[in-house]
């Protein structure tokens, strides 16, 4: 399995020089002296990936003299670049550490999702395991501990199916926002590292006992809105009473996630806040700009990415830290 990092330069909708032509949206657009011009840099997440390529394209046609690239390699890449200033933002799907922000990281929540658990569509115990769902325990069980050794014991019959558990071998918010909900740290994952958002959903696909995390973005079809085929969502029994009661059965769509996690119904973590990280405040005027578009207007792509919007006064306080008002 190759697990090449994701790359995009969307060049077929900027311009890099003053007064060359555009083709975007399907009319010619000319970059005159004065408009917005310059390069734009980030690397990171795989969560939040999808988002800001969708930013990307939307401020490039705004601004055609603006040049953004975006790359995806996980968050230990993007704070990573950030605080080397490799990049103008790493895209970071967990909080800061301590560390981080005394080395100078600068956060700025842009977007809102979750890390679901995910199993093969050819489950052994997939009737039982729908019914009943999984606890945080069992999940301890699965992930942390390694108690748990078959889907039997998950779902309380005689299945002897052993279960193959799936992790992160890159540094990510996922497996690290997955470890927080267990109570520990994404060193302390138990089950076979695999690259990547789009390698740990593969993974899952081609193994009938597996179980894996992946942000909701790599879980579901962004087209369709079920999950991608060969994959579901295992359903959490959050309130431990051995079933999957209806305000828990929401895992059908990924409209039903999103709206559970906006209700919190969908514990937090796993859902978590995605973040643009800069080495201290930005100073770049092409770089202000473009955080400033994605914290007022760019909000509006969140909902139709998948993602949640962050509540006004997160991004009213965003905004007075780059001194716009």
């Amino acid at each position: 399995m190759k697990k090449n990092i994701i790359r995009i330069s969307a060049l077929a909708l900027i311009v890099a020089t003053a007064m060359s032509i555009s083709s975007c949206g399907g009319k010619q657009q000319q970059v005159v002296e004065g408009e917005l011009t310059g390069e734009i840099s980030l690397s990171g997440a795989f969560a939040l990936y999808p988002l800001a390529v969708q930013w990307a394209n939307d401020f490039q046609a705004l601004h055609p003299g603006v040049t953004i690239d975006v790359s995806a390699g996980g968050a230990g890449k993007g704070i990573t670049d950030a605080l080397a200033q490799v990049v103008d933002f790493g895209m970071v799907s967990r909080e800061l550490g301590e560390a981080e922000i005394a080395n100078g990281a600068i956060g700025f929540a842009v977007a809102k999702d979750a890390v679901v658990p995910t199993i093969n569509a050819n489950n052994p115990v997939l009737k039982d395991l729908l019914k009943h769902g999984v606890t945080r325990d069992q999940l301890i069980g699965l992930f942390i501990t390694g108690k748990i050794k078959t889907w039997g014991e998950v779902v309380e019959n005689d299945n002897k199916t052993e279960v193959s558990v799936y992790t992160r071998s890159d540094a990510c918010g996922a497996a690290e926002t997955w470890a927080l909900y267990l109570g520990k740290k994404q060193e302390d994952l138990l089950g076979t590292a695999v690259f990547g958002d789009p390698g740990l959903a593969e993974a899952v696909q081609r193994d009938a006992n597996a179980i894996g995390l992946n942000n909701i973005g790599f879980a579901y079809n962004i087209e369709t809105g079920k999950p991608h085929d060969g994959l579901l969502v295992a359903p959490i029994d959050v309130n431990e009473n051995g079933q999957i009661d209806p305000e828990e059965d929401f895992y059908a769509t990924k409209e039903g996630v999103v709206e559970a996690i906006k209700d919190g119904r969908y514990p937090s973590p796993p859902a978590r806040d995605l973040y643009l990280v800069s080495k201290g405040i930005p100073t770049n005027p092409v770089v202000i700009e473009f955080l400033k578009y994605i914290l007022t207007e760019g909000q509006a792509a969140n909902e139709g990415q998948g993602y949640i919007a962050i509540p006004q006064e997160k991004l009213d306080a965003s905004l007075a830290k780059l001194g716009v008002k």
